[in-house]
């Protein structure tokens, strides 16, 4: 036997011996331990990116847009073939927190293992035990795989990323704050990573810590500003309302839920004890404010009932069905939900447009995001099926229509000074315009190996000088 051939039958059975440990450790892991695991994966909201439309829970394959790439969600049930179901306890806590894969590969920041880095190492191992006996093994990879441009798919440039930009130490309570503010910072920061999503990014796409919630782009959606700013944030929402909306994914009188938000009140907030999400509720409200002079005030207030539909009704359509007026289009398609003066559903189950933060935020994509495909909402569980709260109009109007009826909608019951361009929906549907981020990202990386090739043949020159 060649000394490869050892080592290779050295490695195997090491492994071997490392997965029998961890299953017959698992085997013993208490029923309490695994449904506290359960819960913490709930509310870390692992099922959204590692469960791709119509397939297996956590079998990976969703692609995940970013300024630089589709990243895909990869396989996390406890498959040993194409899963996590080889990993240590040690290894799963290095790739949730470290972002470190078993084999010593980076993961991206698109799992938020930056958020995660804050988890106790109890946690994480009653997830470990969750994920390793209750999740059912998919022996099957995602049908692509991640594949970047250069240099981003050089995975081991995230080990620089990290150093600038990983906190890698765990949660540490605040003394001088209640328990309750305690936990709802621990879940905020750590599992629940409300900044992924509502922090704005540097040019190095990391989270900008300076401006804690304060807004950032997802996708074509906003995550909007949730800091204590009584007009910019939700400093006027109190914090049961914000437990609420958390758990329902609406408050009257305030907003509602939609896109990648709902997708997080139905797989992940929603199963959260009320206890946990009024201690978010009680953090979020303690985030320093951060104001845009935009705002005169909050977005909730804006609007109240209107009706000018007797102007239009009778009057024929224009040939040119751009011509359109806002009036017509919403006559045509939101007041029979909405009601002739936008005053929701008789039942309450659809909103006012009114005193609605969809119309009344300076940043409109939520709205025409909305308009282009609706809101559906899934009942308990991920796969559940779809229920259609509003539909989508992306097939039915163009985007002059579009941004007619938008900016109709905003003047008529939200922040009348905010308009709705024909080009902003059309960028919008067609996926938005292409991030700056990665052009800037790239460069700075390009900078930063110039100036590296720079300081090694400087020091070779002296190296020859001195020789």
């Amino acid at each position: 036997m060649t000394f490869q051939s050892l080592s290779r039958h050295l490695s195997a059975l090491s492994l071997g011996m490392l997965g029998l440990l961890s299953a017959s450790a698992m085997a013993a892991a208490p029923p309490e331990l695994v449904q506290r695991g359960k819960y913490l994966a709930t509310a870390g909201d692992c099922v959204a990116c590692h469960t791709a439309p119509g397939g297996k829970p956590m079998a990976g394959g969703l692609a995940l847009p970013t300024p630089i790439g589709d990243i895909i969600g990869t396989n996390i049930t406890p498959s040993k073939t194409h899963g996590i179901g080889n990993y240590t306890e040690a290894q799963f806590r290095d790739a949730l927190r470290k972002g470190v894969r078993a084999d010593g590969q980076h993961l991206y920041p698109a799992m938020p293992y930056t958020s995660y880095a804050l988890v106790s190492d109890d946690d994480a191992n009653a997830m470990y035990a969750y994920f390793m006996q209750e999740v059912a093994p998919v022996d099957a990879a995602p049908a692509k795989a991640t594949a970047l441009p250069f240099p981003f798919n050089i995975r081991l440039s995230m080990a620089a990323w990290n150093l600038l930009f990983l906190d890698n130490k765990p949660f540490a309570a605040d003394a001088s704050k209640s328990a309750e503010w305690n936990r709802g910072a621990y879940l905020t920061r750590g599992l629940t990573h409300c900044s992924t999503c509502h922090s704005p990014r540097n040019v190095m796409m990391a989270e900008d810590i300076k401006r804690e919630l304060g807004g950032g782009a997802v996708g074509t959606w906003f995550a909007p500003n949730i800091t204590s700013d009584a007009n910019s944030g939700i400093g006027a929402w109190t914090e049961q309302e914000i437990a609420d909306y958390m758990r329902l994914g609406h408050v009257a009188n305030k907003g509602q839920a939609a896109g990648p938000m709902a997708e997080a009140v139905d797989n992940s907030l929603q199963h959260l004890t009320p206890q946990d999400l009024l201690a978010i509720a009680v953090y979020v409200k303690s985030v320093p404010a951060i104001h845009d002079a935009a705002d005169t005030k909050p977005a909730h207030e804006w609007g109240a009932p209107r009706n000018d539909l007797g102007s239009v009704r009778g009057v024929a359509w224009p040939k040119d069905r751009d011509q359109l007026s806002g009036a017509q289009l919403y006559d045509a398609h939101c007041a029979t939900c909405h009601q002739a003066s936008g005053q929701g559903s008789f039942d309450g189950g659809l909103p006012p447009l009114f005193h609605n933060t969809a119309v009344g935020r300076s940043n409109t994509n939520n709205l025409v995001m909305v308009l282009l495909d609706g809101i559906e909402r899934h009942g308990e569980g991920a796969h559940s099926g779809p229920e259609v709260k509003m539909q989508g109009f992306r097939k039915v109007m163009s985007d002059v229509q579009m941004a007619t009826l938008a900016t109709y909608l905003t003047k008529q019951y939200g922040n009348p000074d905010i308009k709705v361009s024909a080009e902003q929906v059309r960028s919008l549907r067609a996926g938005g315009e292409p991030s700056r981020l990665a052009l800037l990202a790239q460069g700075g990386i390009a900078f930063g190996v110039l100036i590296v090739i720079a300081l090694i043949m400087w020091l070779l020159r002296r190296g020859k000088k001195r020789a």
